[in-house]
């Protein structure tokens, strides 16, 4: 099979998994994108081409974006973790969006205490935000020092100086970046 023949069974299978999803009849989609109920057959089947303009469409009713009916996502099923052992931190990154955009999903493992170099501690625009799944995390936000335990979150401003690690032995978080937060937090 062909690279494009496999993208447009792709994106075929898509559209009938999503209108299923929702429960519609071929006859229920078609109403909502002015299609044909056998035009709409055909297409999912493989006997029609999908012109563009019928994409959108389909796209548009089954509340979906054009980008997530032919993104091939990676084969990548497994996720492996980045160790940083001079830092302290494992990191597996959950989900990310591409391209400086969107939020950062991360899961961390923290073995060192949050460093207290005033020039180590990060600033950058917007918010981050973590709760802790076991251990416990001090999290330094300029001057203050809070206790976060687990089942326990924090949310905060990153234009204040902080910083963020393991109190009294290993600790975990599920954690969400933004852009600036991701190279801070991820990259460094």
């Amino acid at each position: 099979m062909t690279q494009d023949a496999e993208m447009d069974a792709l994106v075929r299978a898509r559209i009938r998994g999503l209108r299923l999803a929702k429960g519609w009849s071929l006859d229920d989609l078609a109403a909502r994108c002015y299609l044909s109920p056998s035009t709409l057959s055909r297409i999912e089947t493989g006997h029609r081409r999908i012109g563009l303009d019928q994409l959108t469409a389909i796209a548009r009713a089954l509340g979906a974006s054009l980008d997530s009916l032919v993104e091939t996502g990676g084969d990548e099923v497994v996720i492996k973790p980045h160790h940083h052992p001079e830092r302290g931190i494992t990191t597996w990154v959950l989900d990310h969006e591409p391209g400086g955009k969107g939020l950062t999903v991360a899961r961390m493992r923290l073995t060192r205490p949050p460093s207290r170099d005033p020039q180590a501690m990060g600033v950058h625009p917007g918010r981050d935000w973590f709760t802790v799944l076991s251990g416990t995390v001090e999290l330094l936000l300029g001057e203050r020092s809070i206790i976060v335990e687990t089942g326990q979150a924090a949310a905060f401003s990153t234009m204040i100086p902080h910083a963020f690690g393991a109190r009294g032995g290993p600790a975990e978080v599920i954690t969400i970046l933004d852009h600036d937060g991701e190279r801070l937090h991820l990259d460094t």
